[in-house]
């Protein structure tokens, strides 16, 4: 199916049908914004929009070939209610803009762009950009993506499809990427382009909905090998991070992920600190919230609870703070300083916010300053 996107695709241009279609996938707000002169809102609904764009596009050249067996659906075409997050919740599900996506353990852990299986019956994913923006890590998470499809599916190898509206062949990030065999990297028409066919068509946008496409299925209807249970491989991961801390192992390369498993698992959420290991980490790191100290001795007005985590693959601390003012946690990350500043809320409408919600105190002031040396950018600096 790659070789066969790659020397097909990159002639076959968005047509100002695709374009009116493409927007069955918008709500009306995001539809005005189109044309907004507002920069910000309009760059967000025309990412929606051809994002929508190359979905409506490989509904009509899958049709035109076997190499595509299956079309996972999206948008307008997807479930209309969203599955709700909670715990224990595992696999492909969709979001109530019918989105697909990957939960673990409740997590919105990975989001496809589109979801497609070849002629083979290999799973293979795709990703759509329109800004230079959003290669940023983007190699990384390709890359994770490739992995817990493999995992699912039991693929030694999946295909990966580029879509973007710009030219991106010079990117360092593209380039690597196009050297793999397994990845189709295509640049179609820009959104000003797009814009200049359906210009005429405004403010009334007109567009039809396919009828019994034969090749449309549901993401969640792909069969997979291996379903899994991501409370536990993260469970296995950070009980056996404990272990090699506490015998003095320190560096990525000694506590980087092992196996097949801890390979999937993003984040370690180490535990809540009792209030003792989070004076320490006060009085030791230092906490920033939007330009002000927070001092130990006021901690426990503004918040009821701390929680110690690292971000994989690179092991980059991170605090959450349970705020009692609203419902929500606040991300802290670590500074260059050594010191812990707020980057952003997480909100309690995600599924991760139950999982942090759940966790109780568990960790003393010794375990958490072992994590913390292990990982400080201030301990590392040191060495």
């Amino acid at each position: 199916m790659i070789p066969w996107l790659n020397s097909n695709f990159k002639n076959f241009k968005p047509t100002a049908a695709i374009a009116l279609n493409a927007t069955r996938h918008m709500n009306t707000v995001e539809r005005k914004k189109l044309f907004s002169p507002d920069i910000e809102p309009m760059r967000t609904a025309e990412g929606r929009w051809f994002e929508a764009i190359v979905y409506e596009m490989f509904l009509e050249i899958s049709q035109k070939s076997g190499q595509i067996k299956y079309l996972a659906r999206k948008g307008a075409d997807a479930p209309h209610a969203g599955a709700q997050a909670h715990l224990g919740q595992n696999g492909i599900f969709y979001s109530k803009y019918g989105d697909i996506t990957f939960r673990g353990n409740g997590q919105d852990l990975a989001e496809f762009d589109l979801m497609l299986v070849d002629s083979a019956n290999q799973v293979a994913f795709g990703e759509v950009v329109t800004s230079p923006a959003d290669l940023k890590e983007f190699e990384v998470e390709i890359a994770f993506k490739k992995r817990l499809l493999g995992y699912l599916y039991a693929q030694e190898h999946v295909s990966f499809v580029l879509v973007s509206s710009f030219d991106i062949s010079n990117y360092s990030v593209v380039k690597r990427l196009a050297k793999d065999p397994d990845n189709a990297i295509i640049h179609t028409s820009s959104c000003e382009q797009i814009k200049s066919l359906v210009k005429h068509y405004r403010p009334r946008i007109l567009y039809t909905k396919p009828t019994n496409h034969p090749k449309l299925i549901r993401a969640t209807d792909i069969p997979q090998s291996h379903p899994i249970d991501y409370r536990k491989c993260h469970d296995e991961f950070r009980n056996r991070l404990f272990s090699d801390i506490t015998k003095g192992k320190r560096g990525q390369n000694e506590l980087a992920p092992s196996t097949d498993t801890e390979a999937l698992v993003k984040k370690i959420l180490y535990g809540a600190l009792y209030p003792h290991a989070i004076k320490a980490v006060c009085e030791q790191y230092g906490l920033m919230v939007r330009g002000k100290r927070v001092e130990w001795a006021e901690f426990f007005q503004y918040f009821s609870k701390a929680i110690l985590a690292t971000d994989l693959p690179g092991f980059e601390l991170i605090l959450y703070l349970r705020s009692r003012e609203k419902t929500e946690y606040l991300k802290m990350v670590q500074t260059k300083e050594g010191h812990f500043r707020f980057e952003r809320p997480t909100p309690s409408r995600v599924g991760f916010f139950l999982w942090i919600e759940s966790l109780q105190p568990s960790l003393g002031t010794k375990i958490s300053l072992e994590i913390l040396k292990t990982f400080s950018i201030k301990d590392l600096t040191k060495k």
